[in-house]
């Protein structure tokens, strides 16, 4: 993990568990930031972008979540502690935690958790398609350069894990830091990537730093940028020209050109993204890379899974072949994910590959006596046998199933609460 990418601040006493969670996060890869009460990690959260905040449940940790939102901070939070109450935990999980981490921690726990906070599933692009390799190799040409460049392709194509390879080979010194522009508030947006000065809206008790400043010298990557609201889109125009040692690297699924016809995006801001455009195909054009690609994945799951490491079946990799993909790359982990945890046998088998609702990826038999075991089920069962036996398999860390399953930690807490309220046992954390 690129430690100026992954900024993670711990929130508690000194000399406590938490130094165990910050040595094994250091471990993992991240940079970490320690703070022993909230109003210091607010001052440090205003000046510097961090990626994950890990607070300790004796902490006031509704309040420094209510101060989080007040300033329009949009950072996963997971609260953590050692034995503590159930009625803490709960708490802080009303309050607006992600999740509840019990101290002290596991390694893979936290590399799970900063998997999902930095959502990138992993650091190499794997494959020999000639098309990606095209796109690969011109990422690198160019990689040094100071030009913007623009990232097209499907949902799932790599798109996030080839900026960050651009940001690599760069050369730079400065961080690389993500915008996500799609689905997040107008202002939250405003204040993640410009900052703001103390009054500038009621809860603004201080000056914040923007990632488009704190990216000097390092690159700034604009996620789904489509989605970048039109008075955004002519700040953000207006204000690249104020930092020219910030690397601009934009991705999008749309078709700006389109958009700009049709009067949604700005053509001045199109253009500078333009400079050098990259195509990321689909997974269905590189059919031959899913072997690979099947293979990697299960080998990183029973690693940082502490799985034995299982092949693909023939059949399994079959069957993948022929499966569509709406996901792309990212589908294909998900579900090779799920089957190394889910598979029984030595080896991974085309029974083991199931959509996130449980669903086999296509229609299949059990050979033993011809009748598919998922018929006569409703999909509300197959979905909770998929979430109980995955979060046993994970010794009930929500944080590592819910990554495993490809759902967020938030739904993974509110399908819990269905299971329990309906009655039904779910393993403890």
């Amino acid at each position: 993990m690129d430690p100026h990418e992954i900024r993670i601040l711990l929130i508690g006493r000194p000399a406590s568990e938490l130094d165990r969670a910050a040595a094994l996060a250091a471990q993992a890869g991240a940079e970490v930031v320690v703070a022993h009460d909230e109003t210091t990690a607010m001052a440090t959260m205003r000046r510097a972008h961090v990626a994950l905040v890990m607070i300790d449940v004796a902490l006031d940790v509704a309040g420094f979540i209510a101060q989080l939102r007040a300033e329009r901070f949009a950072v996963p939070v997971l609260a953590c502690g050692v034995d503590a109450p159930a009625a803490l935990a709960v708490a802080a999980i009303r309050a607006g935690a992600d999740d509840y981490v019990p101290l002290p921690p596991e390694l893979a726990m936290i590399a799970a958790a900063l998997a999902a906070a930095a959502e990138r599933p992993g650091s190499t692009i794997i494959g020999q398609d000639a098309a990606l390799r095209r796109a690969v190799d011109f990422a690198g040409s160019i990689a040094a350069a100071r030009m913007p460049v623009l990232l097209t392709g499907p949902v799932g194509a790599g798109k996030a894990l080839l900026a960050r390879t651009i940001h690599a080979q760069s050369g730079r010194q400065g961080p690389m830091l993500t915008v996500e522009c799609a689905g997040v508030p107008a202002d939250v947006l405003e204040s993640d990537l410009f900052g703001h000065q103390a009054g500038a809206f009621p809860e603004a008790v201080a000056d914040r730093c923007g990632k488009l400043d704190e990216a000097r010298g390092g690159t700034l990557f604009l996620r789904d940028i489509d989605w970048l609201p039109a008075a955004l889109q002519a700040r953000l125009a207006m204000a690249l020209a104020s930092v020219p040692s910030t690397r601009l690297i934009a991705s999008t699924t749309a078709d700006l050109a389109a958009l700009v016809r049709d009067g949604r995006f700005r053509a001045d801001l199109a253009a500078r993204l333009d400079a050098a455009r990259i195509a990321l195909p689909p997974l269905t054009e590189r059919l031959p890379d899913i072997p690979l690609l099947a293979h990697h994945f299960a080998a990183r799951v029973a690693a940082t899974e502490g799985l034995p490491m299982r092949p693909l079946t023939d059949d399994a990799l079959s069957l993948l072949a022929g499966h569509g993909w709406p996901g792309n790359v990212g589908e294909l982990e998900n579900v090779v994910r799920r089957a190394a945890v889910l598979a029984r046998d030595e080896r991974i088998g085309a029974l083991d590959l199931v959509l996130s609702d449980g669903s086999r990826l296509s229609p299949a038999t059990d050979p033993s006596d011809g009748i598919d075991p998922l018929v006569g089920r409703t999909v509300e069962e197959v979905e909770r046998a998929l979430i109980l036996k995955t979060l046993e398999r994970c010794r009930g860390n929500r944080t590592s199933a819910s990554n495993i399953l490809g759902i967020s930690v938030r739904t993974m807490r509110n399908k819990l609460k269905i299971f329990i309220e309906a009655g039904i046992s779910v393993p403890a954390a």
